[in-house]
């Protein structure tokens, strides 16, 4: 078990800027944040003992994205060393609201605050189905 899961602070999984990341000024373009912040809510389950592949083959269900709100604060730039935090905000039966924010390592400076709602996806039927209990117990 993660740190972050064993104190219930927020998990926070450390990124760092490539190339590919990054618009021709260097800068990360914009689309590159929903990477970041897709691969820490990964990396959070995983904390979690959660295999995503495992829980799509037993269940049939996966977690999409249902809606995103993102306030760019500042640029993150080529080499830099990000934080990308993972904090659930609220849970209903078949979704979970997370707050993410991405950090720079460096002086701590906020550079992205994202709500990020995720629903449980029943792939075959594609429409919402409950979370599994199993996992439930384990983000408590």
């Amino acid at each position: 078990m993660s740190q972050a899961v064993a104190t219930g602070k927020p998990f926070s999984w450390r990124i760092r800027v490539y190339w590919e990341d990054t618009d021709a000024g260097g800068v990360v373009y914009h689309a590159g944040y929903l990477r970041f912040l897709e691969r820490a809510r990964t990396e959070w389950l995983r904390s979690l003992g959660v295999d995503q592949v495992e829980l799509r083959q037993r269940t049939g269900l996966a977690f999409m994205v249902r809606d995103m709100h993102i306030d760019f604060l500042g640029p993150a730039v080529l080499d830099d060393e990000v934080d990308v935090s993972v904090c659930i905000q609220s849970q209903r039966s078949a979704s979970m609201v997370f707050e993410q924010i991405v950090r720079r390592v460096s002086d701590g400076r906020e550079l992205i605050r994202a709500t990020v709602r995720a629903a449980c996806v029943n792939l075959q039927a594609m429409r919402p189905a409950a979370i599994p209990d199993d996992l439930i117990a384990r983000m408590s």
